[in-house]
């Protein structure tokens, strides 16, 4: 899927905004969670099929900028960041595929266990993530 170059850019700065909502649930940032994540993005989102293959490495270094600024600003609260993501996913749902949830599951889950497991707050909010998946309609 060929995403218009703006819509495309907003997705991945929303990544980045609910990666940061994870790893800031708990109101800490740990160097362990940013290094995750880091890590995860180049795994997993370099193969997206979202954008041409010109522009992965670009996209993902969109996530990882927005991330950052978020973790250095210090001005946005996880729960501010987490609902700007769901509400670009309510605009957006045709570009939310089976594999692009599941995607986004498995990278927030894993971001959420990088520290010390799972607390309570990333629970809530993977909890939440998951619904709001369920909710949307499921496109190939």
């Amino acid at each position: 899927m060929n995403l218009d170059r703006h819509i495309a850019l907003q997705f991945y700065q929303n990544l980045g905004k609910l990666f940061y909502a994870i790893v800031a649930a708990d109101n800490s940032v740990r160097v362990e969670e940013m290094e995750a994540v880091k890590e995860l993005v180049k795994e997993y989102w370099q193969q997206t099929e979202l954008g041409n293959s010109n522009s992965k490495t670009e996209f993902e270094n969109i996530i990882l900028d927005t991330f950052n600024w978020l973790c250095k600003d210090n001005e946005y609260s996880a729960e501010a960041c987490f609902d700007s993501f769901i509400s670009f996913k309510q605009k957006h749902e045709s570009i939310f595929t089976k594999g692009i949830k599941s995607l986004i599951l498995n990278t927030t889950a894993k971001i959420s266990a990088s520290f010390s497991g799972q607390n309570k707050s990333e629970l809530i909010l993977l909890a939440k993530l998951n619904i709001e998946f369920q909710k949307g309609k499921d496109t190939f």
